[in-house]
């Protein structure tokens, strides 16, 4: 597989919106932002909550809110992405895995059901100490694929 610079790739508004969420993740920015919703909360009691604050500070917080979704939703995908590559790269590395799992999330709601109950199969299989399909792919039963 051939390296590349990531960042080169990604466009300037991904690599914004990774920015944005590693910065909204941090502790500091969670106290800021209880802070400064205390500091408005206080200011509008002084001032004997006037109406157009409130809609502001409503409108604010929904925008916000609205935009923190899209930007957790984008880099969730874009990390779910990355690590549905690098498990079919295992999957492909590895001889003698089930390589129609490749292709398991493209597949229809009765085709990753039927997955599932397979592998639910081999593991049941597995804990009582049958071997059933796939059992012989297990790390207790073929010592070469054993952590050294």
């Amino acid at each position: 597989m051939a390296e590349s610079n990531p960042s080169a790739e990604r466009s300037h508004i991904s690599r914004w919106l990774s920015r944005v969420d590693r910065h909204a993740s941090r502790p500091l920015t969670a106290v800021l932002v209880v802070t400064a919703a205390a500091v408005w909360i206080i200011v509008s009691i002084a001032a004997r909550f006037p109406a157009r604050w409130e809609t502001i500070f409503q409108t604010v917080v929904a925008a916000l809110t609205l935009t923190m979704v899209f930007v957790i939703q984008h880099t969730q995908a874009r990390h779910q992405r990355a690590t549905q590559r690098k498990l079919d790269e295992i999957l492909l590395a590895m001889p003698g895995t089930d390589n129609s799992l490749l292709r398991l999330e493209h597949a229809s709601d009765d085709e990753l059901r039927a997955a599932g109950d397979q592998h639910r199969e081999i593991r049941q299989a597995t804990r009582d100490g049958h071997s059933g399909p796939g059992a012989a792919h297990s790390a207790e039963e073929n010592p070469a694929q054993r952590p050294s």
